[in-house]
């Protein structure tokens, strides 16, 4: 099959607005290029939106998209039934279904129209699953035996196969683990064709050509990487703050004159009536009208140049970016370091939480992090031989990957109250803008809200109950959230006193937060058997313990 020729994106005063009339996305123009581009923006700003249009899935209500007609897309949630087989994973399987029936003497018309010119597509097929530790041998096989991370990446090689014009990945690195981050960093090096990735992921953004950025109803798009784009973001806000300093001290020292000439016009105007008692009343006059037109035109100067001076302030601060920190006032959760909080444990060992701590649970895709944590907040009986986990405390908070324990249809502040009835209306309203979380946005029901102001929502409704939780357990809190929410959340956890159990496959988040030591869930190597056990959802978790990620 023919390589794709690469393509270009183009946006021509983009508009879409939903049906109860909120706008997503409001003139959007820009060209991504016919490269790999990284696409990056805060939560609500319409980043998978934008790819839905490009894909056509939907349709814009005004303006147009410059694109070839073959785009492929991966959207953040890949939904499959257990009996998929990664041939229909790889979105082969008819092709290989006509190409079986050809081999058995079936001519049809048909059987060839599905083939096209996908004659070697087992043989590709082979090529790219051993990239991933698979080959053609495993096509039969189903979604059951892989782990998510496995799935996602045999999604993703479908659409190498495919090889469109334009592919549209949104979110891919969301649950997959370090090692099948890897791979998926590696599978983006040998991309065919134009590649547009929605991501938070540092490492994979830097893997692009192009960096794209929506913000504040514009696009932008920057060449070079992730990190090249941060480093010269900080450069521009650097000098937006020197030039917004530089800008108010024009425009105080424009007040200062236009005061001084003020004071001098008054003082002018007094001396020009003193001297007028002893002139003929005709000069006097005279004088006293021209007077008047060169005050009305000093003023005019000096109003003028305030006015210009209060533009270039307007103009340099037009350029600084909102990034504005969290600094909670939480209450003591009285956590001492003596105090046994939870425990895990398999057949070999008991690890303890204990104290204030920050603890990281990492582990492959599969390994059962989820179901352990479930079955420490007793939502789930573990299978013999599996690890496990007991609470020591009642008083624990669980944020969920689902964010699914707000009452969508009430405001902020209507599903805070009742987990903090000793905080009144307007203290709850406080906090919440120490969240960011500010003006109409607190009254509007939840499911309104964007994607990181639910999540704010959902960690102010864990950090302000009462009493305050003694252990917070997260499962892969930075899923879906952009970069500067990351950061509010590492701030916000900043102030918290108690302690933490934190599943996560974001390193840097781990990093940033300080973790104290991490509880590691290995897997196994599978052998048929215990794929088959995994379908049936048993985890046979092993577990360790080391001081550093």
């Amino acid at each position: 099959m023919p390589a794709p020729q690469n393509h270009s994106v183009t946006l021509n005063n983009l508009t879409f607005e939903w049906p109860d009339g909120q706008i997503a996305l409001d003139g959007i123009s820009g060209t991504f290029g016919s490269g790999r581009t990284g696409l990056v923006g805060r939560n609500g700003t319409g980043k998978s939106t934008l790819l839905r249009l490009i894909a056509g899935v939907l349709r814009p209500t005004h303006g147009t998209i410059d694109r070839p007609q073959d785009v492929a897309y991966l959207p953040q949630t890949l939904t499959l039934s257990t009996t998929t087989t990664l041939a229909e994973l790889l979105g082969i399987a008819p092709k290989l279904m006509a190409l079986k029936a050809i081999e058995s003497g079936d001519a049809s018309v048909e059987n060839f129209d599905i083939i096209g010119d996908d004659w070697d597509i087992e043989n590709r097929a082979d090529e790219y699953l051993r990239d991933l530790g698979f080959s053609a041998a495993d096509l039969d096989r189903t979604v059951a035996t892989l782990s998510g991370g496995e799935s996602m990446l045999v999604a993703i090689t479908g659409l190498r196969l495919r090889a469109a014009s334009v592919t549209l990945l949104d979110e891919p690195t969301n649950n997959l683990d370090r090692s099948t981050r890897d791979r998926l960093r590696s599978i983006v090096d040998k991309w065919p064709g134009t590649l547009i990735v929605v991501s938070h992921d540092r490492d994979l953004l830097d893997t692009m050509d192009e960096t794209a950025e929506l913000y504040e109803g514009s696009m932008s798009v920057f060449g070079g990487t992730f990190s090249e784009w941060e480093a010269y973001q900080a450069g521009e806000q650097a000098a937006a703050e020197q030039a917004v300093t530089s800008a108010k001290s024009a425009l105080k020292l424009e007040k200062k004159q236009r005061i001084e000439a003020e004071t001098k016009l008054a003082r002018r105007a007094a001396q020009g009536r003193k001297a007028a008692k002893s002139m003929p009343p005709i000069i006097a006059g005279g004088l006293k009208r021209k007077a008047e037109i060169t005050a009305g035109a000093t003023r005019q100067l000096m109003d003028d140049r305030v006015g210009s001076a209060r533009a270039a302030l307007d103009a340099a601060e037009s350029r600084l970016k909102d990034d504005e920190a969290i600094h909670l006032i939480l209450p003591d959760p009285d956590v001492p370091r003596s105090r046994r909080i939870a425990q895990i444990f398999d057949d070999s060992r008991t690890i303890y939480l204990q104290g204030p701590e920050r603890v990281a649970l990492v582990g492959p895709n599969g390994s059962g992090k989820t179901t352990l944590l479930e079955n420490l907040l007793g939502r789930g009986e573990p299978m013999p031989g599996s690890a496990r986990a007991e609470l020591l405390t009642d008083r624990v908070g669980y944020l969920s990957q689902r964010l699914d324990w707000l009452d969508e249809e009430l405001s902020a502040i209507e599903n805070i109250s009742p987990v903090a009835p000793s905080m009144t209306v307007g203290e709850i309203r406080n906090q919440l803008a120490r969240l960011l979380l500010r003006g109409d946005s607190v009254n509007r029901p939840v499911s309104t809200l964007s994607g990181g102001e639910r999540f704010r929502v959902s960690l102010a409704k864990l950090l302000f109950a009462e009493p305050a939780a003694q252990l917070l357990v997260f499962d892969e809190p930075t899923n879906n959230l952009d970069m500067a929410t990351v950061d509010q959340l590492v701030q916000a956890l900043a102030d918290y006193r108690g302690a933490l159990l934190v599943v996560s496959h974001d390193y840097d988040f781990l990093t940033r937060l300080g973790v104290d030591s991490v509880i590691e869930l290995a897997r196994p190597a599978p052998d048929q058997g215990q794929r088959q056990e995994q379908a049936a959802g048993v985890v046979r978790g092993v577990l360790s313990q080391r001081a550093e990620l």
